[in-house]
């Protein structure tokens, strides 16, 4: 129901370089951006060299006038 009204996404692209620590580091950054910014994890990309890039998403909320 929510896409058939024209229901859209904003998008967030986050860059993990490679020397950074993967494990607890980064879970915990994406742990606080779900809890807090309501995003959600749409797409994680492993590149050559170690690069990680993290795409998030959440639903943009329209509110409409009942006036």
């Amino acid at each position: 129901m929510w896409a058939d009204t024209g229901g859209q996404y904003e998008y967030r692209v986050i860059t993990i370089p490679r020397d950074r620590d993967r494990s607890e580091e980064t879970r915990r950054m994406l742990t606080d951006e779900a809890e807090y910014g309501r995003w959600e994890l749409a797409r994680s990309v492993l590149y050559m060299g170690g690069l990680r890039r993290v795409w998030l998403r959440r639903k943009i909320i329209r509110v409409r006038s009942t006036l």
